[in-house]
């Protein structure tokens, strides 16, 4: 999944995920750092800094966002299709790519069983 889709050339969604929270994490661990060189006690300075990273991210990592959105969009098309395919399968209609039928193990001249006793 992380690999470059062919179309675009961009990351793959859990490579766009993966980039995105490092970014996110990275920004509280700067705050953080920040406000314990300011002489902000350890877990006051990691509370303030996720409350202020927040606001910050949505500024600062508008791109990574952007990005992940596409990614997101492109995964969700993807498994759309894909669903679309199964159930079409699950139907019995055929695609047209799809070759000729599997053979089954019922004789041509009887009707399936479709679960009724």
């Amino acid at each position: 999944m992380s690999s470059p889709t062919p179309s675009t050339g961009q990351p793959g969604l859990a490579a766009t995920v993966a980039l995105y929270t490092g970014a996110r994490v990275a920004l509280v661990a700067l705050v953080a750092a920040l406000l314990l060189l300011a002489g902000v006690p350890l877990l006051l300075a990691l509370l303030i800094a996720l409350i202020v990273a927040l606001p910050l991210s949505m500024v600062l990592f508008r791109d990574l966002r952007s990005r992940l959105d596409g990614a997101l969009a492109v995964a969700r098309e993807r498994r759309a299709q894909e669903r679309e395919a199964l159930r079409s399968r699950l139907r019995g209609d055929a695609p047209a790519d799809a070759g000729p039928p599997t053979a089954s193990d019922e004789p041509a001249d009887r009707e399936s069983d479709r679960g009724q006793h």
